[in-house]
């Protein structure tokens, strides 16, 4: 079953890419809001994670409050993304067993690709990952 590929807009793409590079140590993460299907903001949240080095828990009071201005702006979750400043842009066996919206795309942004940063972006059910093609686009 092929996957259709999702647009992401350059703009959003470099808010994740500088989030992740300005926080080399920790993991970041936070969410995507959009309408109509393309991502129009995101919502960094805290990393409360015992661990922030290798894994992320969102911050619960900024996760609700992320999700309640989402709905004030008419917008949908599209992704929940973190970064993975050493392990490849790829889901860990803890982020599989954390998948909580099955329904949202899972951006995950590797700083550990030679000084490239990565960006993949995989749906995760029942503690499976099927990548989807990102493409950016300029809007």
């Amino acid at each position: 079953m092929s996957q259709e590929e999702i647009q992401i807009p350059r703009k959003i793409t470099n808010q994740l890419l500088h989030l992740a590079q300005i926080s080399p140590d920790y993991e970041v993460c936070g969410l995507i809001g959009s309408k109509n299907g393309l991502p129009t903001h995101c919502y960094p949240i805290k990393n409360v994670a015992e661990h922030p080095q290798q894994r992320f828990l969102l911050d619960p009071g900024q996760h609700i409050s992320a999700m309640t201005k989402m709905r004030e702006l008419g917008e949908d979750l599209f992704a929940i993304y973190h970064s993975h400043p050493a392990a490849p842009a790829q889901p860990s066996a803890y982020d599989l067993e954390l998948t909580a919206y099955p329904e949202a795309l899972y951006l995950i942004i590797s700083l550990n690709t030679k000084g490239i940063l990565e960006m993949r972006g995989f749906k995760m059910h029942q503690k499976t990952a099927l990548e989807i093609p990102l493409i950016m686009n300029d809007d």
